[in-house]
């Protein structure tokens, strides 16, 4: 018996406890999302510090603990426990909703057509650069929370509806205020370069981020008053060329910045070869990637970040997911959550991931948790029930965990709590007592 010590939370016996991965992998490739670990009649134990102390067998668990000893107990008969979804693209700081653009895109403008048309970013830009910073923060929290009861526990969130520095450095305040306020977990990330300022050449808008923008984060970061995890990068036609994508790119890993930028969305730009070759440590959207960019990616440990709802919304081509998992790629899932792609929930990007993009539950899992949690630079603590990981789970009132990507759009009654380093963010008392409702 592990003595009197106290502990925050056990879950206790379990139908199903979804590992993901039990031998500290920091991702999984097509082999071992194919047979992710699983076990049933299982419990675990959760410590005052937030991390998973002990993950077993239920009666294991009951012989090595105390009752006495947790500040809460959760009975988990009958329903499954899984790893804190992690959402590894969003632009969650944002004014001025974009509603009448999805009217036009289904009417058949073009993505390219309405940004050219001062809509797109420009239009949300224009309302971003009006709003306050507590306005801004204001809806940050909501969007969070409502990402966090959709089963979300770490979320990358984005500047870029800016494009200056007074308004990118507002809402990296926004940001960094919902990281120090918030349970959800948040990897922040300066995309200054989301599209090339009004009044501004391609050119002109780089050396202003090189010379200005870059220099103000690397001297808030040494003082302590933004932590800024990533740069971004909108390499595309007509926006940032491969040579200013690499500029920047290159400019923010000098002072420290994870590389993890957008690529080969609407037209085969070769950022999959320019990210290999920076060392990135993820490359988002690739509906157009080359064969060699896949290749380059699988060589170079490089995550693939899919989304699937832009994807699907945007009427685009398919990410080529199977093609990637095929050749060694790492995959990830994200939202994409923004003006222009407007979802919350990661169950309904998994499911979206497996009709559209021919995923395996089993991949779309994995792409959703430890891999989704390696493109941000954070497998080593999320992404897993593994003993010393952070304590972020999913209950899920179902005998069999496959419910939460099978039930689209059915995840509000089937998530019964979401957890955050032990503690219980979110209950859903409403939680339909039957899965097969």
């Amino acid at each position: 018996m592990a003595g009197r010590q106290r502990h925050r939370l056990l879950l206790e016996n379990a139908e199903q406890l979804v590992l993901v991965c039990g031998r500290r992998e920091p991702y999984l490739r097509r082999e071992g999302a194919a047979g992710l670990g699983v076990l049933r009649g299982a419990s675990l134990v959760v410590g005052l510090d937030g991390c998973i102390k002990a993950v077993g067998q239920a009666d294991v668990i009951r012989n090595q603990f105390s009752e006495a000893t947790f500040e809460r107990i959760i009975d988990c008969s009958g329903k499954c426990v899984l790893p804190g979804l992690v959402d590894a693209h969003t632009h969650p700081v944002w004014a001025g909703d974009r509603v009448h653009e999805f009217a036009m895109k289904l009417a058949g403008a073009s993505y390219l057509e309405i940004h050219q048309a001062g809509g797109g970013i420009h239009f949300t830009v224009e309302h971003t650069r009006k709003a306050t910073e507590d306005e801004l923060f204001t809806t940050l929290q909501h969007r969070l929370e409502r990402m966090l009861r959709a089963g979300s526990t770490l979320v990358e969130c984005k500047s870029g509806y800016g494009l200056n520095l007074e308004t990118e450095l507002k809402m990296l305040r926004v940001i960094e205020r919902a990281k120090k306020s918030m349970d959800i977990g948040i990897s922040s990330t300066y995309c200054g370069a989301h599209a090339v300022p009004k009044g501004k050449t391609a050119t002109e808008a780089t050396d202003d981020i090189i010379n200005n923008h870059l220099p103000k984060l690397k001297e808030l970061k040494q003082s302590g008053e933004i932590h800024v995890n990533n740069i971004d990068v909108f390499c595309e036609k007509g926006v940032f060329d491969l040579e200013s994508t690499r500029r920047i790119l290159q400019a923010g890993k000098e002072i420290g910045l994870q590389i993890n930028f957008h690529g080969d969305e609407l037209h085969p730009m070769k950022s999959a070869e320019l990210g290999a070759e920076l060392g990135a440590r993820a490359i988002s959207h690739l509906e157009e990637v080359s064969d060699e960019g896949i290749v380059a990616m699988a060589r170079a440990k490089c995550a693939a970040v899919l989304l699937p709802t832009t994807a699907y919304m945007l009427r685009l081509k398919q990410p080529q997911a199977r093609k990637m998992l095929e050749e060694g790629v790492i995959v990830a899932l994200g939202s994409d959550f923004n003006p222009n792609a407007y979802c919350f929930s990661m169950p309904m990007v998994m499911h979206l991931a497996c009709v559209n993009m021919k995923m395996s539950m089993n991949e779309a899992l994995a792409a959703a948790t430890i891999n989704a949690a390696f493109a941000l630079g954070k497998s080593d603590t999320h992404g897993s029930l593994e003993v010393g990981k952070q304590g972020d789970l999913l209950i899920i009132n179902s005998s069999r965990w496959e419910h939460l990507i099978y039930q689209f759009g059915g995840h509000e009654a089937l998530i019964n709590y979401v957890i955050i380093k032990g503690k219980v963010v979110h209950e859903n008392e409403r939680c339909e007592t039957m899965s097969s409702y």
